[in-house]
């Protein structure tokens, strides 16, 4: 794999899109194997479609933005709102840590 470049990640779905489709895979699998694969297919498809990930070269993190008022998103179950906010930070969690893990690079000193 070509070394990770904190530049080009401004164009990522141009310089990075099948690492990214690898992070949020394996972050998906993850959680499908852990949590309530309903509620995680839910959120994958209703939530995480039009999440975006960042790199902030200063810090060294990634993050991934949620769309505005992600748990609103929510339709395909029922789910009470503690569970869901739970289990979407999580979530979220799992793919930035697949992030690090896909460019190989490690994560920031909390």
């Amino acid at each position: 794999m070509a070394e990770f470049d904190p530049e080009r990640f401004e164009d990522k779905y141009a310089n990075y899109f099948p690492q990214l489709q690898r992070a949020y895979k394996n972050a998906f699998e993850t959680m499908n194997d852990r949590y309530d694969s309903e509620l995680i297919h839910a959120i994958d498809q209703q939530i995480l479609n039009e999440s975006e990930p960042f790199y902030d070269e200063g810090t060294g993190e990634f993050r991934v933005e949620l769309p505005e008022n992600p748990t609103e998103r929510l339709t395909a179950i029922v789910v009470d709102d503690e569970k869901l906010a739970e289990t979407l930070d999580r979530y979220v969690d799992e793919i930035e840590a697949q992030l690090y893990r896909v460019f190989e690079l490690e994560p920031p000193e909390e």
